[in-house]
């Protein structure tokens, strides 16, 4: 049984700058990847980034590379998301997400078994 708060959602202008966490409470060890989905209204959700938990291998999905970054501090049982540059098509409603997921997987869906409620992220222009 895993259970994901998030926080760290909110409203910013085009070019600013959020951080997103997610604290893992974790009774099993069954997750070894965290990651990062988004979902706008009347767009299907997508994987923007993921961690694995042992070795901290990170993905990241194309459209955000060089602007977001995925790390975890194992000590707080913390995963965070730095979204630098914000464009007003990150609008979405970012959900923290955990599970046994193999390489390669990270950034799909339907790999992920444990999901937080989500938090809204507002970009204007």
């Amino acid at each position: 049984q895993v259970q994901l708060v998030e926080s760290g959602g909110g409203s910013v202008q085009a070019g600013g700058s959020l951080r997103l966490s997610c604290e893992v409470r974790e009774y099993t060890g069954s997750r070894t990847c965290v990651g990062w989905l988004r979902q706008a209204p009347g767009q299907e959700r997508e994987g923007v980034a993921a961690i694995h938990r042992y070795g901290g291998k990170t993905v990241l999905a194309d459209s955000v590379k060089g602007r977001f970054t995925i790390s975890q501090d194992n000590a707080k049982n913390t995963v965070y998301l730095q979204m630098n540059s914000l464009k007003p098509e990150d609008t979405a409603m970012y959900y923290c997400a955990a599970g046994a997921v193999p390489f390669g997987d990270e950034l799909i869906s339907g790999a992920y078994t444990w999901w937080g409620e989500g938090t809204q992220v507002t970009v204007s222009s």
